[in-house]
């Protein structure tokens, strides 16, 4: 059976979110970052990277969230464009722009806005004006797309939903955030309203994570502060 190694974090949802669609059978594997669990050989034996998401299917492994909706998707034939259709290439460049872009910036958006020190201007201003960017993109993107592919639900709307979730967090803006992107707010609410999602959400709260940032989390969340405490 296929095994999700898996905590309740943007990424992860996303595959919670597809395997919901896909119906597919599996065995969660929770993996709490915040007790280090990721830095464990039997999880770094699937996830050299030490991050989550991850699958085990059968002898194949994959790693990386995109990645991992690209594959299942992939081998169900289903919500994604096949190998020959001309949907194909805007599939893959919206796949990879959120993965390269939306994630990362928005992920150093928060934590440059609720996690990092003092002083933190400079770097806050440069991961939340890119973390606008990216977002704007989409947003005028889908004032004239249903979906991110069109008209067609697919895995480039769940890897989207995983972070939409997330944004007002993201940006520090609160309900606010839904007047500057209302196309961003329209299409988050429809994957939302699918049954997938609601069990999708309904299984990330049948698991309990450590939720306190305490100074052991801090040690694994943020290990690089090491080397400040080492100066």
């Amino acid at each position: 059976m296929l095994k999700f190694f898996f905590n309740a974090a943007p990424n992860p949802m996303k595959i919670a979110l597809l395997l919901e669609e896909l119906g597919l059978p599996f065995e969660p594997v929770p993996v709490d970052t915040r007790k280090g669990e990721q830095f464990e050989p039997a999880f770094l034996a699937v996830n050299p990277n030490a991050k989550v998401p991850a699958i085990r299917d059968g002898e194949v492994t994959v790693f990386d969230s995109n990645a991992i909706l690209l594959y299942l998707a992939d081998r169900e034939q289903r919500f994604v464009p096949g190998l020959q259709s001309p949907q194909r290439g805007q599939a893959l460049s919206w796949l990879m722009f959120l993965a390269s872009g939306i994630g990362p910036f928005s992920g150093q958006s928060v934590h440059f806005r609720h996690m990092a020190p003092e002083p933190k201007t400079y770097a806050l201003n440069r991961y939340d004006y890119e973390a606008h960017r990216h977002w704007s993109v989409l947003e005028k993107h889908l004032g004239q797309n249903t979906y991110m592919l069109g008209d067609e639900f697919s895995i480039v709307d769940m890897a989207f939903w995983g972070w939409a979730r997330m944004l007002p967090f993201v940006l520090g803006m609160g309900e606010a955030t839904w007047v500057q992107y209302p196309h961003i707010k329209r299409l988050l609410d429809l994957v939302s309203a699918r049954p997938a999602a609601q069990r999708a959400e309904a299984f990330r709260t049948r698991y309990t994570f450590k939720t306190e940032m305490d100074a052991d989390a801090k040690k694994f969340m943020f290990p690089q502060n090491e080397r400040l405490n080492q100066a």
